[in-house]
């Protein structure tokens, strides 16, 4: 990936896009930076944690970590709005974790051409964020096994890390400018 003007965003960036897919461990804000993401370029938003089976929030509320086979569905349910979007022309983004690389190839199948931004913080700011949040069904307990998880975007992959230093607002006006030319 490559170093853009700003020093807390990089990107491996090219071509048009069908999805946004801001990806990320639990409290690094992808809900509010895709909202404002997908407002300043127009295009709909979906909540990733939405698509979740009951069987999975009841895990998650309960302090158990998700396991790959808990996921895949989920992840196909994802994946499919990516494609309806796709074939309508209609670019969206999404909120959704995409912790290992295995799950973001899963969310881009079928050509489906999916621009990943993973929005990087320290484990210390996102557990402060998770924290002060309420009514959501992930608890601070499973944070660990989130960055446990997690496998950034590597090489070849299509994407954008963005350090979370900075306010959704800001992040999302970086990351439309990189989007907004190839959209």
């Amino acid at each position: 990936m490559s170093a853009l003007s700003s020093p807390d965003v990089t990107a491996n960036t090219g071509g048009p896009v069908d999805a946004v897919v801001v990806m990320g461990v639990a409290g690094c804000g992808k809900t509010s930076v895709g909202k404002e993401l997908a407002r300043r370029l127009g295009w709909q938003f979906l909540e990733g944690d939405g698509f979740h089976p009951p069987e999975n929030i009841a895990k998650m509320s309960a302090g158990i970590p998700l396991q790959d086979e808990d996921r895949w569905g989920w992840l196909d349910t994802i994946a499919a709005h990516i494609a309806l979007a796709r074939d309508a022309n209609a670019p969206i983004v999404v909120s959704c974790s995409a912790l290992k690389r295995r799950y973001r190839e899963r969310l881009s199948t079928g050509g489906t051409r999916v621009l990943f931004v993973h929005l990087d913080g320290d484990r210390d700011t996102i557990h402060a964020r998770m924290a002060l949040r309420s009514g959501h069904f992930m608890p601070t307990a499973l944070l660990d096994s989130q960055f446990a998880a997690l496998e950034p975007l590597g090489s070849g992959e299509f994407g954008i890390v963005c350090n979370i230093d900075a306010s959704p607002t800001e992040i999302a006006a970086r990351v439309a400018a990189l989007v907004a030319p190839a959209a």
